[in-house]
């Protein structure tokens, strides 16, 4: 079995609107871009694009999607694409032989976790070290997340410290990400906290996760871009997106997608989240 491990190492730079005029006294404002897209839930929104933000510049025409196997080709001279999916213990016991030979090429594995009662526990995903013990023996390039439900800055370090205390940056190849996410069927203590909150907590998050040696990175959907994160002063932070729509809907760069929380994989007997990464393809003048 064949595997490679990869080390991701993505420096875009921001893409800024700008605008000439022939009355050099006089500066025009960047024009608005306005960005509709559909919410999880169906629901039809706009938003208006933080030109602070970093652009994507994938081309989805060249994305195609196989039904049968629920895996993208994407051919294009810039960028390649590799396969993952994201686990906790909810995928209970994986045969990691047979996620192998399925074409899996990295796993991004919950460490952590926070829980959603007003005391916030924070502990280690319990399926956390057999998974990322089978993952380094299969060769499978890894990331780790921890499932945020912080109220301040100092729950965010404290979610931040909890990976620091329990994994070396050598062991991973793949980036340390961030995820706050809203909980729609139950009540949770992260409901009332504020868009201006939540970014000051991933801030925080990845600047402490930097200082340790990791690479960080946030995990958000359209929900989260347009409505809780202040995008231009993540810009210099990269994203994990989400969006279960044929393409992705967000025009801000993003380097890992998860394309579907119902994936099946071979050796989970369970519905699984299925990624894909952009990698970019370097010219070595050949």
């Amino acid at each position: 079995m064949k595997t490679k491990a990869i080390i991701l190492l993505i420096l875009l730079a921001p893409a800024f609107f700008s605008c000439k005029s022939s009355n050099k006294n006089i500066e025009k404002k960047p024009s608005i871009k306005l960005w509709d897209y559909e919410t999880a839930w169906g629901i039809k929104e706009r938003m208006i694009v933080d030109p602070q933000f970093p652009r994507h510049n994938y081309d989805f025409k060249k994305l195609k999607y196989d039904e049968e196997t629920q895996r993208f080709t994407y051919k294009d001279k810039n960028y390649k694409i590799l396969h993952g999916i994201d686990i906790s213990r909810h995928e209970k016991e994986i045969d990691w032989d047979k996620v192998c030979e399925d074409g899996i090429e990295f796993v991004v594995i919950r460490m952590a976790y926070r829980r959603y009662g007003k005391k916030g526990d924070l502990v280690l995903d319990e399926n956390f070290r057999i998974n990322l013990k089978n993952a380094r023996e299969h060769k499978l390039p890894v990331g780790v997340y921890v499932f945020s439900q912080a109220i301040n800055e100092k729950e965010a370090k404290e979610e931040a410290q909890i990976i620091i205390d329990n994994i070396k940056p050598e062991e991973l190849e793949l980036p340390v990400f961030f995820d706050p996410e809203s909980i729609r069927d139950d009540e949770a203590r992260s409901d009332p906290v504020s868009g201006e909150q939540f970014t000051k907590n991933a801030i925080v998050f990845c600047e402490k996760i930097k200082e340790a040696g990791f690479t960080p990175m946030i995990y958000a959907n359209m929900t989260w871009q347009n409505v809780f994160f202040d995008m231009g002063k993540l810009k210099d932070y990269q994203f994990w997106f989400a969006d279960y729509e044929e393409i992705p809907q967000t025009p801000y760069d993003f380097v890992f997608w998860q394309y579907t929380a119902y994936g099946k994989v071979n050796g989970i007997s369970t519905i699984v989240d299925r990624d894909i990464m952009f990698v970019p393809v370097i010219d070595n003048g050949k």
